[in-house]
């Protein structure tokens, strides 16, 4: 019995050294499918439609990666995960990424082990309250209650405006987005915090909008992304440039609906390059020379993905602001592609 029970560690312990030692490009491509860490549930980020299809800006980051690997962008796995669980079920090989409203932060970043591979949306922390309770300023919220995500940079964010301000405050602990709207429209709390995004993607699903007010300030820096496990860089180099093709393609004038003529006729060396005209450049990546070409024309530029999602003519109604692109007025910019 131990001679067995030796054996099956030894080839346990085969098995998961060989699977430690395979990129992640590697399995993804094995397995057939993506597996993506995505939220809970937050409209235009990440949220299943009334069809149980998957959409929102973070899953078009997925959908990015399957169309570059695969060349197909619906083959992906998507897993919803809370704040609380979203980092050891990257760490624990549970994901192949996460794409669900994280912020790029130093411990993040360098003590968990992680690797984030660029910014999707650029944001701030906001505070959300009913517009009976007469305050139009967050300076005026001392002593109020307030629904946070456990497990977030929200939670040290708020202890430190409200420190600074000389404020108190009641924390009313929630693990998910959903929770935190039922506890806030249910009056558990006075003021419901998290990425101003967030706050204008839940407002627009209340009952009444218009009952509930995103004061002006805000109070730390959010810069939100796709992250990786650290010490893959193939991999991380995969999901970097998915992401960086879509700003291109915004920046270049390459949509889901011109790309083939593009292909045809542009005669923009940058534009050539990425989308496969000029051989060479996908096999840098491990993929074939038409994986940018696919990523635009299933799943779009980036300017395609914000206002499709989140943009002015949807009913989250959120301006590009900083994540426009750097040439008209934001700071949404990628490296270039040579």
């Amino acid at each position: 019995m131990t001679i067995i029970k030796t054996l099956f560690a030894s080839l346990v312990l085969t098995f998961g050294l060989a699977t430690a030692n395979a990129g992640t490009l590697d399995v993804v491509k094995d397995r057939g499918n993506l597996i993506c860490g995505s939220n809970t549930g937050l409209a235009g980020f990440g949220n299943p439609n009334d069809a149980g299809v998957w959409e929102g800006i973070d899953v078009d980051v997925c959908r990015a990666v399957a169309a570059a690997v695969f060349g197909d962008a619906s083959k992906v796995e998507y897993v919803p995960l809370t704040s609380k669980v979203r980092f050891t079920s990257l760490q624990s090989g549970e994901v192949d990424m996460l794409s669900r409203n994280t912020t790029w932060t130093l411990q993040r970043d360098v003590e968990l082990g992680l690797e984030f591979v660029g910014v999707n949306y650029y944001d701030g922390q906001g505070f959300m309250v009913r517009k009976d309770l007469g305050v139009s300023s967050a300076t005026e919220l001392d002593g109020a209650s307030v629904c946070i995500q456990v497990g977030t940079t929200t939670e040290m964010n708020l202890a430190d405006y409200f420190g600074a301000n000389g404020m108190s405050y009641e924390s009313i602990p929630v693990e998910t987005n959903s929770e935190a709207d039922a506890a806030y429209l249910a009056g558990r709390c006075d003021i419901y915090t998290t990425d101003a995004s967030g706050l204008y993607a839940s407002r627009a699903g209340y009952p009444d909008p218009s009952a509930h007010v995103v004061l002006p300030e805000i109070v730390s820096k959010e810069p939100l992304g796709p992250s990786v496990r650290g010490n893959d860089s193939e991999w991380a180099d995969v999901v970097r440039w998915s992401l960086n093709a879509m700003i291109i393609a915004e920046e270049k004038g390459i949509t889901s609906g011109n790309v083939d003529d593009m292909i045809a006729n542009s005669p923009d060396p940058e534009t050539q390059r990425l989308l496969g005209v000029k051989a060479g450049y996908g096999a840098w990546l491990g993929l074939d020379d038409a994986w940018a070409a696919n990523i635009i024309r299933q799943v779009g530029n980036y300017s395609e993905s914000f206002e499709k999602h989140i943009g002015v003519n949807t009913p989250i109604n959120i301006e590009r602001g900083l994540n426009a692109l750097y040439k008209d007025g934001g700071i949404l910019y990628a490296p270039p592609f040579r």
